[in-house]
């Protein structure tokens, strides 16, 4: 489930960043007024500002959302202790006991 809300997640920031890409600025309705721009009769005589607003709210609502109840599941899924709570050195039998070393005062080394 949690794989399944992070790839709807990202397909909704992926959108969300689009819709607020598409959108005009403030001034863009300025220019329009003198002639500058053309006029938007694609989404209606008020132009495309309400259908994007809308949208763009109710992605940003659900990625929101989205974003806690993710944050919720993955501060479950940690574990108690860390890797270096955990580490141990295994002990042989051979380090157990003494073992003599021969000491080389020759400065070739492997040299006798």
């Amino acid at each position: 489930m949690y794989e399944f809300l992070l790839v709807v997640y990202l397909i909704v920031a992926l959108i969300l960043i689009g819709f607020v890409m598409i959108q005009q600025g403030k001034g863009a309705d300025m220019g329009a007024s003198f002639g500058a721009g053309s006029a938007n009769t694609v989404f209606g005589s008020s132009g495309s500002g309400s259908f994007l607003t809308r949208t763009t709210a109710i992605l940003a609502v659900l990625f929101f959302v989205l974003s806690l109840v993710l944050g919720n599941l993955a501060s479950g899924r940690s574990d108690t202790k860390s890797n270096f709570e955990t580490i141990e050195v295994p002990m042989s039998e051979s380090t157990e006991q003494e073992v003599p070393v021969e000491q080389n005062n020759s400065d070739v080394p492997g040299g006798n």
